[in-house]
């Protein structure tokens, strides 16, 4: 037996007026997460639970089948774990974006999704100023790199994500609470180092978004995980272009596969995914494959991009991936969201999202799409619990 779990990361929605009033789940052309739902049996699930910040971490974690009120211990630690970095007792690291400040307001969480080479430029240049032995800046892809203290992090302090404060003023959303000040003082010096830089003088000169203030946030010590081969004795891969999903992974003893042209933005090779995918499951039992840009599309509120990524992602991975399973026998295909990205928010929601099983050996219910309206009104399984949606998959 084969087993897939495919993620479209922030693929559920609501109405849209854009839409005639459809969801972009329900508006894009998706028939074959249509299939899954029709020929399969599905429903909703509560990926975030209560009180949790609504987060592809905490989601992940749970789509995963481990409960976040357990396991689950900040952003930073899982993205850390997955580019080497091992935090010891008393370390914290912290996900650190490059974002935009205009006129006193945040107003771009990804500083226009700067490229990787620009963005690795400043974060060496932070680095070099700002560092110190118990302060490092660790370089990632675009805007989204790390931010290590070995000495004076906190769980207690609150910082809120980028993308969940655009255009608001920064002194009113900067972190606040115990180990806050080493934070604030960061902060501040940051924007010194970034506004006259090279790589910001060029970047407004092209009309771009300058990068120039970094935004240190979800942090958080080592978590502890037991192996998916201890739980489920079977062996599995990760397919992901965002560290925080490759480094769930990580703790979770998977193999982590490199997808070049991954990028986690709408020019993703999806292709290329669902071809690693395939290449996956020939060797191994499991594969979970997630893509980034129907999230990235909520943020921005650009309706026809996160159409189009739902679009491309059903007929670029799902299809061509069902398509070669057909041809070994016996599979379990599982399809649901991490959590809701809403354009008319552009930030994550915390409400449950769809999900459909399809199984060779399974039956079916009276689900006749994947929406999140189908998944309410015809889906026999409403799961309250999200991590327990991988034992319908692994059965």
């Amino acid at each position: 037996m084969k087993y897939v779990f495919f993620v479209p990361d922030g693929a559920a929605d609501y109405p849209c007026d854009a839409l005639g009033g459809q969801t972009p789940l329900e508006y894009a052309a998706t028939p074959n997460m249509d299939f899954m739902a029709r020929e399969g049996r599905g429903g909703t699930v509560q990926t975030i639970p209560a009180g949790m910040g609504s987060g592809s971490d905490i989601a992940t974690l749970s789509l995963m089948g481990y409960d976040p009120r357990e396991y689950y211990t900040g952003r930073g630690p899982l993205e850390a774990a997955y580019r080497g970095i091992r935090l010891r007792p008393g370390e914290f690291a912290y996900r650190c974006n490059l974002v935009t400040e205009t006129d006193g307001k945040l107003t771009d969480y990804s500083a226009g999704h700067i490229t990787t080479p620009e963005a690795q430029d400043l974060i060496a240049s932070l680095d070099k100023s700002l560092g110190t032995p118990t302060v490092s800046f660790s370089p990632g892809v675009s805007y989204r790199h790390l931010l290590i203290l070995k000495e004076g992090g906190s769980d207690a302090t609150v910082c809120r994500p980028p993308h969940d404060v655009l255009d608001q003023p920064v002194e009113d959303v900067l972190p606040t609470g115990e180990g806050s000040d080493i934070l604030l003082d960061l902060i501040d010096r940051s924007r010194r180092i970034l506004a006259n830089h090279p790589v910001n003088v060029a970047r407004l000169s092209e009309g771009l978004h300058p990068a120039n203030l970094i935004w240190p946030w979800g942090q958080g010590g080592a978590p502890r995980l037991t192996t998916f081969k201890e739980r489920f004795g079977l062996t599995g891969s990760v397919i992901s272009a965002v560290d925080v999903i490759k480094g769930i992974g990580f703790y979770m003893g998977l193999n982590i596969i490199e997808v070049a042209g991954a990028t986690g933005y709408f020019d993703t090779d999806y292709d290329a995914k669902a071809r690693a995918a395939i290449a996956a499951l020939r060797d191994g039992d499991f594969v979970f494959v997630h893509v980034e840009a129907p999230d990235e599309a909520g943020h921005e509120g650009l309706v026809e991009e996160k159409v189009k990524a739902l679009a491309d992602f059903d007929a670029k991975v799902v299809g061509p991936v069902l398509h070669e399973l057909n041809k070994v026998g016996s599979y379990r295909a599982l399809v649901s969201p991490d959590h809701e990205t809403p354009l008319s928010l552009r930030t994550h929601g915390s409400g449950p999202v769809p999900f459909a099983l399809y199984a060779t050996d399974g039956v079916a219910d009276d689900m006749t799409a994947f929406s999140e309206k189908n998944a309410r009104a015809y889906g026999s399984l409403q799961l309250n619990k999200g991590h327990d949606l991988i034992h319908l998959l692994l059965g």
